[in-house]
């Protein structure tokens, strides 16, 4: 039998194909029912060298995004967080000091949205700052109930501008000297923010999304496994896509296209949710800061991006096979 090559294959179908080997399937979230609701559990492992270079990155906003992230993946869930568990493998490069400054950034971010309990542990690493994050959150089983299922015609809303992570993360990486000019978008990269209120807000206004996911690695990624996991055509518009003020600016100066950072780009830190569209009226008026740019679709549609020309254009997302 011939051999498979991670070369050959996308993180996706590589997961696949492991879980194949194994009496496990794959799940898409990981959802344990308690007396008050449903247990949701979330978690994220950050290496130095591949998810953030300490050159640049401030050891408390980076202990503060990191909780962001996990924390995300509790919102998309509609999960009250609860819980986090915190592993920290610390190269000897590091001192106490500074791993007090990464721990300050966990726990102010933990303490923002509500978490109960941190737990901490640490251990040696030969090859960097690693850092590992499990969290658990809860949702009700009133708000578990009223969620649908995911529609055609089903709005896809973002929480914030998109591709500003990427850019921002390209001007640290090419030490531009006027930096403060770009402020919100490397804010975006280094500092994202998240409103502890989210699920709260949802639920005062009886909106419940028919789906949740977390912007982390890319908008493609992401927009891929809604099509997967709903079963459904996804539509996205390229002139509905918000943006930071100077995205484009940067971009040129950058030589990259913001609609290929959102799409591509990474670490964005945005909610996605799909919204029925009967809520569209209550959605625009009580969730300014979110942007409506897409729905869901019939089957056959796949992913794609509609340029404003009606052109529809397949959705590539890297880690997918053949579309690296």
């Amino acid at each position: 039998m011939e051999e498979k090559r991670f070369a050959d294959l996308g993180v996706v179908e590589a997961i696949d194909a492991l879980y194949a080997v194994s009496r496990y399937k794959r799940k898409t979230d990981f959802r344990f029912e308690g007396s008050g609701g449903s247990i949701y559990t979330a978690s994220a492992l950050f290496l130095e060298g591949i998810d953030f270079n300490l050159v640049y990155f401030p050891l408390k906003h980076l202990g503060y995004k990191c909780t962001t992230i996990v924390t995300g993946e509790l919102y998309a869930s509609l999960a009250r967080p609860k819980t986090l568990s915190v592993r920290l493998g610390v190269s000897s490069k590091l001192d106490f000091e500074q791993v007090r400054d990464l721990w300050t950034g966990i726990v102010t971010a933990a303490d923002e949205h509500g978490y109960s309990d941190v737990s901490l542990d640490l251990g040696p690493s030969v090859n960097g700052l690693a850092i590992s994050l499990g969290a658990t959150g809860e949702t009700p089983k009133i708000t578990a109930g009223r969620r649908p299922k995911p529609k055609t015609k089903d709005l896809i809303c973002v929480s914030g501008s998109l591709g500003a992570a990427y850019l921002g993360m390209q001007a640290l990486e090419r030490q531009f000297q006027d930096l403060e000019k770009y402020r919100m978008i490397i804010g975006d990269y280094l500092k994202p923010d998240l409103s502890p209120g989210i699920v709260s807000h949802l639920e005062k206004e009886d909106i419940y999304p028919s789906a949740g996911y977390f912007i982390r690695r890319s908008l493609a990624d992401t927009l891929k496994r809604l099509s997967r996991d709903t079963g459904l055509g996804v539509k996205v518009y390229a002139d509905k896509i918000p943006f930071e003020g100077n995205s484009f600016e940067l971009g040129k100066r950058l030589d990259i296209d913001p609609v290929s950072a959102a799409f591509g780009g990474g670490d964005d830190c945005r909610l996605l949710f799909t919204v029925p569209i009967i809520k569209l009226e209550t959605f625009r008026r009580e969730f300014q800061t979110f942007d409506i740019i897409g729905h869901l679709a019939q089957e056959d549609v796949g992913a794609v991006l509609v340029t404003p020309e009606g052109v529809e254009l397949p959705v590539r997302a890297h880690g997918w096979r053949n579309e690296e």
